[in-house]
């Protein structure tokens, strides 16, 4: 089967029609405008490329899911998110988990080189496309900061009521798993059911993700980016699953 290559106005086939092998590349060339990723995340797909190659889009079967009922934190962790929550109220608590108030160093921090990698698939030309996509209101940074510093953190894509999860990193550990668990916090308050995680890891695995046919994936997606979106704002989140804006954070109250 020849692989579809696409021009600036050429729509996506469908999802269903890409490859049969498990990373399912769907097409390659277009560009990563802002419409285009729009298109591409309601459609089930999403680009993964090295530097120098066209643009390639994939939409594997399975796909790795978490669901968020689902999330399944160690027993260490359990107990690092209720010290916290113990504390979060406090004048200034030691660790507390914000939104969007460093999202190019998160991307940054995520497109590094990892150790035992040659590279990154997160390219100039990502970093571009998505700081664009977030200055537009659609891409998200989950952060953790522990005494004043940036510890880890993710990003992902926020479309009605689904989330996108793109990657993350750490530099204390547990420090992203603090992050992904105050964000399924807050888009389970939203009414999402599902954080897309692509492709299938042993550690997604270990925090209760799994894998699901793209069929069903594609129907839940589908519908689920339809829905009206959730209001996202530079600010914190507490444990309760609030997300609580910067200009409100100055004199934080326990609640009521």
């Amino acid at each position: 089967m020849k692989l579809p290559w696409l021009a600036a106005d050429t729509p996506f086939p469908p999802a269903e029609f890409a490859l049969t092998d498990p990373d399912g590349l769907l097409a390659a060339g277009a560009d990563l405008s802002t419409d285009r990723l729009i298109q591409a995340y309601s459609s089930g797909i999403f680009p993964w490329y090295s530097e120098g190659e066209p643009v390639l889009w994939w939409s594997p079967d399975p796909r790795m899911v978490l669901a968020c009922k689902d999330f399944a934190p160690s027993h260490s962790l359990r107990k690092q998110l209720r010290q916290i929550a113990s504390h979060e109220y406090e004048a200034a608590p030691r660790i507390e988990v914000r939104v969007d108030t460093a999202f190019t160093e998160v991307m940054a921090q995520c497109a590094a080189p990892r150790d035992g990698q040659p590279g990154t698939w997160i390219t100039a030309a990502m970093r571009e496309a998505y700081r664009a996509w977030h200055a537009a209101g659609y891409v998200h940074s989950i952060e953790t900061w522990i005494d004043g510093e940036l510890a880890g953190g993710l990003y992902g894509i926020s479309l009605g009521r689904m989330f996108f999860g793109e990657s993350m990193f750490t530099r204390v550990p547990n420090a992203s798993k603090i992050a992904l668990a105050y964000l399924i916090r807050y888009v389970s308050a939203q009414g999402v059911q599902w954080i897309d995680c692509q492709q299938q890891t042993r550690h997604l695995a270990s925090l209760g993700a799994q894998p699901v046919p793209r069929s069903r994936f594609l129907s839940h997606v589908r519908a689920a980016t339809a829905a009206p979106a959730i209001d996202w704002t530079p600010g914190r989140l507490d444990s309760a699953g609030r997300l609580i804006p910067l200009a409100a954070d100055a004199e934080p109250a326990a609640p009521g």
